[in-house]
C-alpha cells in the first residue's frame, strides 16, 4: 500500500476550522464545501489514528491531542510561508548572505539598529559583521571578504560616499594625574603617561602614528577593552564621543582640558566592494545605513 501523507492544505483546513469556530464557517472562509472540509479533518484523524475533535452538544471541541496538532500545524504553516517568502526574495535576486565590515569607531548601537531593520525586511538573509580597524577595513574590501564597508577612506578603484564625521576627544578617568594638573594639558604632559591604542585589524599593522603622543602605550585589539582600561585609570586615550556617551554622562570618563582645544575629526565612508554587482539586499542595507546616519545627525543638530 502506498504511503499517504498529510498535505499543507489539510493542515490549513484544520486550523481554519478551529479559528472560525466550526466546519460551516471554515468552508465559507476557504470557499469549499462543508463536506470537503469535514473530509480533510477526518483524513488527518485517520492517517494519524487520533481524534482531533469531540462533539459536545452542537459544537466540535478540540481534544488535548487536537490542541497539540493545532499548535504544531500553525508552526508548520508559518515556517512554510516563511520559506516561500525567502524563496521569492532569492528568486528576485536577494542575497542569502551579506557581509559587511565596519570600523569599530562607528556607533555600534546605530549599526545594530540598521541590521535589525534589514532583518525585519528579509529575515532569512544572514549577516556577517566584521568589526575592523583602519587598514583591516581596506583589506577586507581588497580581498573580497565583504560586500559593503564603513571605512575611514575609499581605497583606489572603489566607489564610496562620505557617511559621517566623528569628533574625537582625549579622555582619562577623573582620578588620573593628568586631571590633577590644574591647567590645560600639553603634548609634553601626554608624553609622561600611558596611551591606550587600538591595534589595526589588517595583516599590515602600524600603530606608531596613532601613539605619537606617548612613548608608553598599551595596544589592545578592541575598543571596549581600551575604554575599560582608561576607566580603571591605566592611561589616556582618544575616543569618538558617540562611543563613550554613557561614560561621559556618568562621569567614569572625563575629557582632558587640552591646550588649543584638542579635537580630532575622522570621516567615515560607505564603500561597496563592487557596486555594479551589488545585490538588492546589499543596496538596501546601504540605504538603511545612510538614512539612519542622516536621521541621527539631524537629531544632534536639533539638540
Amino acid at each position: 500500500m502506498e504511503n499517504q501523507y498529510i498535505t499543507l492544505e489539510q493542515w490549513r483546513t484544520l486550523i481554519t476550522v478551529v479559528d472560525t469556530g466550526g466546519y460551516a464557517q471554515a468552508a465559507e472562509v476557504l470557499h469549499k464545501s462543508q463536506s470537503s472540509v469535514t473530509y480533510a479533518v477526518q483524513k488527518i484523524e485517520s492517517l494519524l489514528g487520533v481524534k482531533a475533535f469531540e462533539i459536545q452538544g452542537r459544537k466540535a471541541i478540540l481534544t488535548p491531542t487536537g490542541q497539540f496538532l493545532y499548535r504544531r500545524a500553525k508552526t508548520l504553516l508559518e515556517e512554510s510561508s516563511a520559506l516561500e517568502r525567502a524563496a521569492r526574495r532569492l528568486s528576485a535576486g536577494w542575497e542569502a548572505e551579506i557581509r559587511i565590515a565596519a570600523e569599530m569607531i562607528f556607533p555600534t548601537w546605530l549599526l545594530l539598529g540598521c541590521l535589525e531593520k534589514l532583518g525585519h525586511e528579509s529575515p532569512q538573509t544572514r549577516i556577517e559583521l566584521v568589526e575592523s580597524v583602519l587598514e583591516g577595513t581596506t583589506e577586507a574590501l581588497l580581498t573580497g571578504k565583504v560586500d559593503l564597508a564603513i571605512a575611514n577612506r575609499v581605497p583606489p578603484g572603489f566607489l564610496g560616499a562620505q557617511l559621517m564625521r566623528l569628533r574625537f576627544i582625549p579622555v582619562a578617568s577623573p582620578g588620573h594625574p593628568l586631571h590633577a594638573l590644574g591647567r590645560e594639558v600639553t603634548m609634553e604632559d601626554l608624553h609622561a603617561h600611558r596611551h591606550l591604542v587600538i591595534r589595526e585589524s589588517g595583516s599590515r599593522r602600524d600603530t606608531r602614528v596613532a601613539s605619537l603622543e606617548a612613548p608608553q602605550r598599551w595596544t589592545v585589539s578592541h575598543i571596549a577593552t581600551s575604554i575599560e582600561a582608561v576607566k580603571m585609570g591605566f592611561g589616556f586615550a582618544w575616543f569618538s564621543e558617540e562611543k563613550i556617551l554613557n561614560e561621559l554622562r556618568d562621569g567614569t570618563l572625563k575629557p582632558l582640558p587640552m591646550e588649543n582645544g584638542g579635537e580630532r575629526f575622522t570621516d567615515l565612508y560607505l564603500v561597496f566592494a563592487d557596486v555594479d554587482s551589488a545585490g538588492p539586499g546589499t543596496r538596501r542595507l546601504a540605504e538603511i545605513i545612510r538614512e539612519a546616519v542622516e536621521t541621527e545627525c539631524m537629531r544632534y543638530q536639533d539638540l
